[in-house]
């Protein structure tokens, strides 16, 4: 407290704690009383509330503090309270005065004495001080030993700026610090802004429940720190229900309306019984929609209402039902670009990006690659129960590789993942060594379509296409081919590769069959998915 500010302590009158008549009750301690007592603590004024029924009690408290320190204002404050148990009431008392009292913080410092009143008291005292409606420090009175009845007793002042204490706040901070840890799954990350990402995440978990949208490419790691933020937000009971999550682009038709909304039965052919719908499944839970802005415009309108209100209409139905989720979206795209293109509803991101972070890829953080290595590692000991390291000149040539010019890493973490898992697996005696790195390099760069420069090759053609027909295509058609398998190959299934490669032209059309479409593209060329996927493998 400022030495040249005026103390004013707010509290209540307590109606056994502060009772007493005749000179007797000198003998007793009382704690309003007390403040007054204190050598150390001068009081320029203080707030006395009461019931009604105690308005004796309080121009006596009021008349012997002014006794015992004659230059201490006391002013009373009648509360006419039903019920002194009620939270409500009371809080409601207590907020009413806070709003209109003239405080004045730069001349005076404020304490709220909370060792009287019921336990509903104190706890509201003790929210309307954190919340700074009253903004005060807590002092807390005790009563002196037996020996020392003449005596006030003690005074303790507690300040609610929990970085003032030492200890309080190293253990918040370690326990931010294993927060943070579990949002990167442990890995020590080394990239400074991916890092500060994390920590913001880490505040917005468990201070927000609105939506979060987690942008990034392919492979970026996504759905795994989806995953995290709902177990850091179990772990702190801020989520009950369950992790439910969908890939956004593998719906379609009536079938996404379905598989988000649920539907009654007979709401289309097919459909035999009720279905529940994700949206139901993750009810006081978190929805993770990966690849939102693959949802059509049908269901981005349904998924706006249930984000907005809580509730939406099951396919089929004329009965809203209820699902109160924590959404989490993910998305490669661009979904300013695809507003204005009209491909996704203003409104709906306007909705869930009130929170956005952006996951950059493998490339763009090299330094990183190391511990994600060890991280691989380990995930392929709890996989499989088999421990597997790299000997030192082996982890230096792939390092050396993985973080140099060579390392395209077009499918980011998780084709770094899928590499670790290749040389673990044919590891001789659970250690990787440089042959097998070298093996597992060339291989890359065959995948890759590069050469030890990091050029680009026609070896991915050389794996699939016939040599007659490559001998007779141009070299605008080579690049353009050996773009494509590269994308092919990053892809799951054809349909999913189609979709990417035509993610633009097929908003112009009324129907699409992107597989068929790029089925007949290859086809040119002699070329079949089974052979482009079975060679890279």
């Amino acid at each position: 407290m400022s030495s040249e500010n005026k103390v004013v302590v707010f509290g209540f009158v307590g109606d056994r704690l502060d009772a007493g008549k005749g000179p007797k009750r000198w003998e007793r301690w009382r704690p309003t009383v007390s403040i007054g007592r204190y050598p150390d603590l001068l009081v320029h004024r203080v707030e006395l509330w009461h019931q009604l029924p105690a308005t004796a009690i309080a121009e006596v408290v009021a008349d012997d503090i002014r006794q015992v320190s004659p230059t201490t204002e006391v002013n009373c404050h009648p509360v006419d309270l039903a019920d002194p148990w009620d939270f409500e009431e009371v809080f409601a008392a207590l907020h009413d005065f806070a709003i209109d009292y003239p405080f004045d913080v730069d001349g005076e410092d404020y304490l709220f004495h909370i060792t009287t009143g019921t336990h509903v008291v104190q706890i509201c005292s003790f929210l309307l001080t954190e919340s700074r409606h009253f903004p005060a420090r807590l002092l807390q009175t005790s009563p002196p030993t037996k020996r020392e009845r003449s005596q006030p007793g003690e005074y303790r002042i507690i300040d609610l700026d929990l970085s003032r204490y030492d200890r309080l706040a190293a253990r918040f901070s370690e326990e931010r610090r294993q927060g943070i840890s579990l949002l990167k799954s442990g890995i020590e990350t080394r990239n400074e802004a991916f890092n500060r990402t994390m920590e913001r995440i880490e505040q917005v978990a468990l201070a927000s429940t609105e939506p979060i949208l987690l942008q990034g490419p392919t492979g970026a790691g996504k759905t795994r720190l989806a995953r995290q933020i709902y177990q850091l937000r179990r772990r702190r009971n801020l989520v009950e229900g369950p992790f439910v999550e969908v890939n956004c682009a593998t719906l379609r038709g009536d079938g996404a309306m379905s598989a988000l909304f649920g539907h009654r039965r007979g709401a289309y052919t097919g459909a035999t019984e009720d279905r529940r719908g994700l949206l139901r499944r993750a009810d006081e839970g978190v929805l993770f929609l990966d690849e939102v802005g693959e949802l059509g415009a049908d269901e981005q309108a349904m998924l706006l209402r249930a984000i907005e209100i809580g509730r939406f209409l099951p396919l089929g139905s004329d009965e809203e039902v209820r699902s109160r989720f924590q959404l989490i979206c993910g998305t490669n795209r661009d979904l300013r670009q695809a507003v204005r293109d009209g491909a996704f509803r203003e409104d709906l991101l306007a909705r869930i990006n009130l929170w956005t972070f952006t996951l950059p890829g493998l490339r763009d953080r090299p330094e990183d690659i190391e511990p994600n290595l060890e991280f691989e590692l380990e995930q392929f000991r709890a996989r499989t129960g088999s421990t597997v390291r790299f000997n030192s000149a082996a982890r230096h040539r792939f390092l050396e590789f993985a973080t140099g010019p060579e390392g395209r890493w077009p499918e980011n973490f998780r084709g770094l993942g899928a590499s670790i898992t290749r040389q673990a697996t044919l590891a001789a005696g659970g250690r990787i060594d440089v042959d097998l790195v070298n093996e597992e390099i060339e291989s890359l760069r065959r995948r890759w379509g590069t050469g030890p420069h990091g050029a680009v090759t026609d070896q991915p053609l050389e794996d699939v296409v016939d040599p007659d027909i490559l001998a007779e295509m141009d070299l605008f058609d080579r690049i353009q081919l050996v773009g494509i398998i590269d994308v092919c190959r990053r892809c799951s299934s054809l349909s999913e590769a189609g979709r990417t490669l035509f993610a633009q032209s097929r908003k112009r059309k009324a129907s699409t069959n992107d597989a068929d479409r790029l089925r007949k593209y290859l086809r040119r060329y002699g070329v079949d998915w089974k052979q482009i996927v079975g060679n890279a493998r």
